[in-house]
C-alpha cells in the first residue's frame, strides 16, 4: 500500500512503498529477521501499542541481520508470513531496508525520518537488544535519532538495566510511569517497561524444524 505523501517518498529516484500514515502519527518501529514470525512478535507489538500510546507498529522485516553470520530464509518468504501472521489494523509489514538499501539501524532510521518528516518514529526494541545495543553501528546516534521504546524479555531485566548503553544514557531514561508520552519526547529519550512476554524465539522454532529456509 502506498503512503499518504504522494506516490512514495524517494530516494534519489527511487519510490518507498510505506504504510499509510496521518501528519504526527507516532510509529513504532520493530526492526528483525523475522525468521520466522511467531506470535511472540504480535504479542510485543500490541503491548508497544499499549504501553508507549503509539499509533502504529511497523515491523520492519531486514535483508540480513550484519551481527548473524548465516543469512536468514528469503525475504519474499518471510514478508509473507508476517503478513499471515499479522491480523491487527495497527500493526503492518513493511521491507523498507530493502526498498532503501540500508544495511544498518541508524541508516535504516535516517532514510526512514527523511522520507516520512511528518511521523514521529519510536524504536523498539527487546531488553536483549539493549544490552548488546553499543555492538550496533552508530548506536550513539541511533539514540540521538529517535526515543527508544525497550520491552522486558524474560532473564534480561538485570543485564539490560547495566548494560554500558542504560548506563551512558540514564539521563535520557523515562519513568515507566511516564512510558505513554515517550513518542512526544525529544531524542535522547528510552523507557524501559516490564511486560509479560510469550517464551518463544524464532532460533528455537527453527531448532524444532518448524522453519525451513
Amino acid at each position: 500500500m502506498l503512503d499518504n505523501e504522494g506516490a512514495a517518498g524517494e530516494r534519489g529516484t527511487m519510490t518507498f512503498d510505506l504504510p499509510y500514515h496521518s501528519p504526527n502519527q507516532r510509529i513504532g518501529l520493530l526492526g528483525g529477521s523475522y525468521d520466522p514470525p511467531h506470535a511472540g512478535h504480535v504479542h510485543i507489538s500490541r503491548e508497544a501499542l499499549k504501553r508507549f500510546g503509539l499509533d502504529q507498529v511497523w515491523w520492519l522485516v531486514s535483508p540480513g541481520n550484519p551481527l548473524k553470520k548465516h543469512g536468514p530464509a528469503p525475504l519474499v518468504k518471510r514478508m509473507a508470513a508476517c503478513r499471515t501472521l499479522v491480523r491487527h489494523p495497527r500493526i503492518h509489514v513493511s521491507d523498507f531496508e530493502a526498498q532503501a538499501g540500508t544495511r544498518y539501524t541508524a541508516q535504516t532510521l535516517a532514510a526512514l525520518q527523511k522520507a516520512r518528516p511528518a511521523a514521529q518514529f519510536v524504536w523498539l526494541m527487546g531488553a536483549d537488544n539493549l544490552a548488546q545495543f553499543d555492538q550496533w553501528q552508530d548506536w550513539r546516534q541511533i539514540m540521538k535519532c529517535v526515543p527508544i521504546g525497550v520491552l522486558a524479555r524474560p532473564g534480561q531485566r538485570i543485564s539490560a538495566r547495566m548494560s554500558k548503553a542504560a548506563r551512558m544514557y540514564d539521563f535520557a531514561r523515562l519513568d515507566m510511569r511516564d512510558s505513554r508520552v515517550l513518542g512526544h519526547q525529544q531524542p535522547p529519550a528510552w523507557c524501559f517497561v516490564n511486560v509479560p512476554m510469550m517464551d518463544i524465539s524464532s532460533t528455537h522454532l527453527r531448532q524444532k524444524g518448524a522453519w525451513t529456509q
